[in-house]
């Protein structure tokens, strides 16, 4: 799934190719797409004619596009890219791909707005503005580690009263957003916390180190454009990122840690795998190995 950095290299592709363009029209195709927008997709298409887009933004893995009605009513159209959401900016007369769900076309006959989803967990829906400025639809997602609002002490707090595995509370996004998997692991190799620690047990200086390794990987990831392992993540030009080449635990199964050599472990996680150097992060006492 795209996390913080890839979603942000999506968002930065929206402001310089679709901003300040009015919609003519939106086609969604099948209504899976706009599942999440009550209504159905007809009448998203509806109630998108003739918007303004102001703005693009974005809160940790969620992006939406600022739009201004005819009348003057300003909303949003909430983004979520599930696993595999593509946002692409392509001639209209480009061939279609497979796996095409939504087109968007503008006034200015410029190029078109397509959205591409090959695993179909992605979608959009209108949503309300909160007078902060974030959707109503996503009020209960937190702030990210590289927004203003971000409220580190109030994290660390939080995560001092949990009882529970760190990565779990890392990857809470209604505690702290836009970290995935991927960058979960990243910022615990460099922090050298074992995943399955208890947050609670973890002193405030090291949940501040945490969090802030879990910032800086996510800028360098961005500086590279994201990580791509695949054609599944691309930016709004169809590029990669290149970010992967800079992982330190994250599928590296087997190669020698970086700081130490001992060969990188894989575990079962939540339905996924996680990653570490069990020299640099030490397993907890009592807790079991959990085999992928």
């Amino acid at each position: 799934m795209p996390e913080l950095p890839e979603v942000e290299v999506v968002r930065r592709g929206l402001a310089e190719h679709v901003v300040g363009r009015r919609i003519e029209q939106a086609e969604f195709f099948g209504a899976r797409v706009a599942r999440r927008h009550l209504p159905g997709p007809v009448d998203l298409a509806d109630r998108l004619q003739g918007n303004l887009v102001q703005e693009a933004r974005r809160r940790g893995k969620y992006l939406w596009l600022v739009l201004a009605a005819p009348d003057g009513h300003r909303q949003s159209l909430l983004i979520h890219l599930g696993m595999s959401g593509q946002l692409l900016v392509e001639a209209a007369s480009a061939p279609r791909e497979t796996h095409l769900h939504a087109t968007f076309d503008f006034a200015d006959d410029g190029p078109q707005l397509r959205f591409v989803d090959q695993r179909t967990f992605g979608g959009m829906a209108l949503s309300e503005l909160l007078p902060a400025g974030i959707p109503s639809g996503i009020s209960h997602i937190a702030a990210d580690p590289l927004e203003p609002a971000f409220d580190q002490g109030a994290v660390i707090g939080r995560l001092k009263l949990r009882h529970t595995a760190v990565k779990r509370s890392l990857l809470d996004q209604q505690l702290i957003s836009g970290i995935g998997n991927i960058y979960a692991d990243e910022a615990l190799w460099r922090a050298e916390v074992h995943g399955e620690r208890e947050a609670a047990a973890l002193s405030r200086p090291a949940l501040a180190r945490l969090i802030g390794h879990a910032g800086d990987v996510m800028l360098e990831a961005l500086r590279e454009g994201g990580t791509s392992f695949d054609s599944l993540y691309v930016n709004v030009n169809g590029a990669s990122g290149y970010f992967d080449r800079s992982l330190n635990a994250y599928g590296r199964e087997g190669r020698p840690c970086g700081r130490c050599g001992t060969p990188i472990r894989r575990e079962a996680f939540m339905n996924r795998s996680s990653y570490f150097c069990p020299r640099c992060q030490p397993r907890p006492r009592g807790v079991a190995i959990v085999h992928p």
